[in-house]
């Protein structure tokens, strides 16, 4: 991708179904379960390079004794700093107490981070700062072991101001307003209520305060919890908790809109945010790996059982196709052939362009995550080259099938990323300056009769392209440019867990603005979106229509990316240049099984979606820079 956003959190959850011992025999070793959330997290680092959290809880400790670890970074290898301390913590005991450092028993008792229940948490930041106390997993601290709350989550509330107001309404006093807070008071809130409720059931025939707290820990009903909690939820979301005593749960969006995976056997329970994360750790079958269904619950009790509870009625699945165009692992069998899709699909129109010129088009890609779209197109072009070969041959055309015969199609590693640095984090008056170096390009390859495809997985705001990749490839004293992107022209903002937030930051929104202005009723229309904008308001996030459909509805696809092109292109850059995008419907026949594409379509899965996408075109004629949800 040719700009940086800020996405997808990841989300690791481990259950240890067996005494430490086992693992320590089994495995050679009683940190098995620290080493394997290691591994679901490093190998989920794509999700999230802001911060990482790990939290620890150990089963049936006795009291005066911890039995919640938990450790937090924002450092720039956050998933690293975590692990390494928690390392050299073991390197000193092992120092101190070389014979006890082989009791699996031992190390539970005394030492941090060896329970049997494991949390772990890589952080995006969507909004607002980046520090600790904005890091999953979030903790909810109490005496009673059963009214301890761990939570952690890949998600995003729409309806932060609603949810924020009920907790008020219940006589809490927030400590701030986002939707992490709200979310965990929130479940928090019930999880006091279900254990008031089973303390009133057992106290009048158990005199024991001890054995009334057993007594809840064994009973709690998490699923109860969760339906009470989840009732006004509006957003994308996966969201994984523990509670002090031992028990777990991850739940996700009635939509399915954010991803949840689990396994479980008769050693472990693990649920991640990525499918091939728990395939490669833990070196499973992918048939024996399932996909978390929408608004189900996985719950895990303190021992050890497994179930699945319906929490939200399941709506209409419109999981992510954005998040499967960039933001997951490739490796997952379903999304690499869904990308390979994507660029086989942009095969006709990318010959349209070029006249069928195979010979004087270079073909390449930028990023490396767009290589599996490519690989793609490369190979539907191949076999479009062949089929022409062989329709020749039948036809008897050897003249013509002799001038093809020899012909290739020309790959070449045309654009290299020269420098690791993320743009986004440096400040706006630098930024600039920064982008302009982060590419390079290949030189002797090209002729000046030759046109360049090159292929992007998606265009948000085309910054980088426009400051430094067209700038750098325009060196080159090509004949064309065309920039192809294997993702639909993103229009619409997100509201459920990514930052793409602010319309006035997308090249295509931009583009239509221009168009607008540049026709005779043009600002009418501007003025009459504006209006029916503000009217819906009144509405709160309920029955809103999205109305900011209207500003592209006078506009084909193709002359949205012809205006794209002229606002990209700037005066010092001579070579000619094009821009294609991937279309709606291709989006949609690659990806057949997710079809939340509201970034693109503007039909968002919740009424929140609307909302969001109708005050951000108010924020943005108003000129105020706040994020609209």
């Amino acid at each position: 991708m040719s700009d940086s956003i800020k996405h997808e959190c990841g989300i690791a959850l481990l259950r240890l179904l067996k005494p430490l011992s086992y693992y320590k025999k089994k495995y050679g070793t009683a940190l098995y379960g620290l080493n394997k959330m290691y591994l679901l997290m490093q190998k989920q680092v794509n999700r999230g390079q802001d911060g990482a959290g790990l939290v620890n809880i150990k089963i049936d400790t006795d009291p005066g004794r911890p039995y919640i670890s938990r450790r937090r970074s924002v450092e720039q290898n956050s998933i690293q700093d975590v692990f390494l301390k928690i390392s050299e913590n073991f390197k000193k005991i092992k120092k101190s107490y070389p014979k006890e450092f082989n009791n699996a028993q031992w190390l539970k008792e005394n030492c941090s981070f060896m329970g049997e229940l494991f949390l772990g948490h890589l952080r995006y930041g969507t909004y607002g700062g980046n520090s600790i106390s904005q890091c999953h997993p979030f903790l909810r601290q109490n005496n009673w072991k059963s009214r301890n709350l761990v939570l952690a989550g890949n998600f995003n509330m729409t309806n932060v101001e609603e949810l924020f107001n009920q907790l008020v309404d219940l006589g809490q006093h927030p400590k701030e307003k986002s939707d992490t807070i709200t979310i965990l008071e929130k479940i928090g809130h019930f999880t006091d209520e279900e254990n008031t409720r089973l303390y009133n059931k057992y106290k009048p025939t158990t005199p024991s305060n001890s054995d009334i707290s057993k007594l809840i820990e064994e009973n709690l009903d998490l699923a109860n919890i969760l339906k009470n909690a989840s009732k006004k939820w509006d957003g994308g979301y996966v969201l994984s908790g523990l509670i002090g005593h031992g028990d777990a749960f991850a739940l996700r969006d009635p939509h399915g809109i954010r991803p949840a995976y689990y396994y479980y056997d008769q050693e472990i329970v693990v649920v991640a945010s990525e499918k091939p994360v728990i395939q490669t750790a833990f070196n499973v079958n992918s048939n024996n790996i399932y996909e978390l269904p929408r608004g189900e619950a996985i719950i895990i009790k303190k021992n050890g059982k497994v179930s699945f509870n319906q929490i939200i009625a399941p709506k209409k699945r419109t999981s992510c196709s954005f998040e499967r165009i960039y933001f997951s692992r490739g490796n997952d069998a379903s999304i690499y052939e869904e990308r390979k899709k994507l660029g086989a699909l942009l095969t006709e129109p990318i010959l349209k362009k070029i006249n069928n010129d195979l010979d004087n088009t270079l073909f390449s890609y930028i990023p490396n995550t767009a290589e599996t779209a490519f690989l793609g197109l490369i190979s539907e072009l191949e076999s479009n080259l062949n089929t022409k070969r062989k329709n020749l041959l039948e036809l008897g055309e050897i003249e013509h099938l002799k001038s093809i015969i020899n012909q290739k199609i020309r790959v070449e590693k045309m654009a290299v990323k020269d420098a690791k640095l993320r743009t986004f984090i440096t400040a706006d008056s630098d930024r600039d300056g920064l982008v302009g170096h982060i590419y390079d390009v290949t030189y002797g390859v090209s002729k000046k009769t030759d046109t360049l495809v090159i292929l992007d997985d998606s265009i948000v705001r085309g910054t980088t392209l426009k400051k430094s990749i067209l700038r750098i490839l325009d060196r080159l004293k090509l004949k064309k440019i065309i920039v192809v992107s294997s993702a639909p022209q993103i229009r619409y903002p997100d509201c459920y867990g990514i930052d793409m937030a602010r319309l006035g930051d997308f090249i295509a929104f931009r583009a239509a603005i221009s168009l607008l202005k540049k026709t005779n009723d043009g600002k009418e229309i501007i003025k009459n979106t504006y209006k029916e904008c503000k009217k819906e308001q009144v509405n709160n996030n309920q029955n809103q229509i999205n109305h900011l459909k209207n500003i592209y509805a006078p506009f084909t696809q193709e002359e949205i990316s012809k205006e794209i092109a002229l606002l990209l292109k700037t005066d010092n850059i001579s070579t000619d240049f094009d821009i294609l995008f991937q279309t709606k419907e291709g989006l949609r026949f690659a990806c057949p099984n997710h079809t939340g594409d509201w970034y693109f379509t503007g039909d968002y899965p919740t009424s929140g979606g609307n909302m969001v996408a109708n005050r951000s075109f108010i924020y943005y004629v108003e000129g105020n820079e706040s994020r609209a949800y």
